[in-house]
């Protein structure tokens, strides 16, 4: 049987479609297009351009392809836009996953596992690590419209032969080790991709937004989690429904965080050059502190992360930047050539 990745084309999802191929898994990708890359997903994953929403075409991938299980990436995750446009937030995120979730039913399809976030969580009162029981109290559209969807899903799974798990990413950063995939998208907001792309001069600095809160620098602090470790908790939450698993939601992160002046500060340990640093005020809906307890996940998924390090991620992500570069230079010289070489 095959496995559905929606947002497949996109960061994360294109690393889980490459993480499925590798685990010897037939892959069918449903991506719109709109921040991912249809040059992202590889060759041996059947692709399908169109958006999560459509119920014609999750028909006719139902139909075409003998689909057992669902991954879900699909969806908005920009914390200052979901606060300026919430309703778009609720319908790309929390509408869209309800007509996934009922097209499964649907289809028969019992596996789904669903994208969530620490959003969830809001600000939390001390810097222990959050547990899954923590109170839930998003502080903008896009926690809110991610929680809306975990509540469907529980909802589902209580009504029909449906199981789920949704996993709650901290701030997911770095790129494949063997560099096939990474963020690509232009104007990404992820601190240490906006960093990487100041290390290497693609901008004039990085902002930081808020020097105030109640951290030891003043600054935010996250539980930066690599990319790769966070798809393989994905192969393990699928395996675990496959083995008859009930609904689960569980964190995904490493238990410690660090600041943003932190972050900046590996980056230029790993690239070697300073870039300027702009302090402004807090942004709407941005937390403190949030750092992951992962026991839950850890002990029920048998999940055991390999990258926890942060130098290793931003040097993995300043590697993609330069692939990045490398790519758009090879496709700006191969344009000129056809120029050239056209007759008009």
């Amino acid at each position: 049987m095959a496995v559905l990745v929606t947002g497949g084309a996109g960061y994360i999802g294109s690393h889980m479609v490459w993480a499925l191929l590798d685990a010897g898994e037939d892959v069918v990708v449903l991506d719109r297009l709109s921040t991912g890359f249809r040059w992202a997903v590889p060759a041996d994953a059947r692709f399908y351009l169109g958006d999560v929403g459509d119920r014609a075409i999750l028909r006719q991938i139902f139909a075409e392809n003998d689909i057992g299980a669902i991954l879900h990436f699909a969806g908005s995750i920009v914390v200052p836009q979901s606060v300026a446009h919430p309703l778009d937030y609720y319908e790309n995120n929390t509408g869209n996953t309800r007509l996934l979730a009922a097209a499964a039913v649907e289809a028969g399809i019992r596996h789904f596992v669903f994208s969530s976030t620490a959003a969830v969580y809001g600000d939390q009162r001390d810097d222990t690590p959050v547990l899954e029981s923590a109170p839930l109290n998003p502080k903008n559209p896009y926690g809110q419209s991610k929680l809306m969807s975990e509540m469907m899903l529980r909802d589902a799974a209580a009504a029909h032969d449906f199981r789920f798990v949704a996993l709650r990413y901290f701030n997911v950063a770095g790129a494949d080790p063997l560099g096939r995939a990474g963020l690509s998208t232009e104007g990404a907001t992820h601190l240490i991709k906006i960093a990487c792309e100041a290390e290497l001069g693609k901008r004039r600095g990085v902002d930081i937004y808020g020097t105030d809160y109640p951290t030891p620098d003043g600054t935010g602090i996250r539980d930066y989690i690599h990319v790769s470790d966070l798809v393989d908790a994905h192969l393990k939450a699928l395996s675990y429904l496959r083995r008859g698993g009930e609904p689960l939601i569980a964190n995904c992160g490493y238990g410690r965080g660090y600041s943003v002046l932190e972050v900046l500060e590996a980056v230029v340990r790993a690239g070697g050059r300073k870039f300027e640093i702009r302090y402004g005020p807090r942004r709407p809906g941005d937390a403190a502190s949030v750092v992951a307890n992962s026991t839950l996940a850890r002990r029920l998924l048998d999940w055991k992360p390999r990258h926890d390090d942060l130098d290793l991620i931003v040097e993995t992500a300043i590697a993609w930047e330069k692939g990045l570069a490398a790519r758009k230079a090879g496709d700006l010289r191969s344009l000129q050539h056809r120029l050239a070489s056209a007759r008009f």
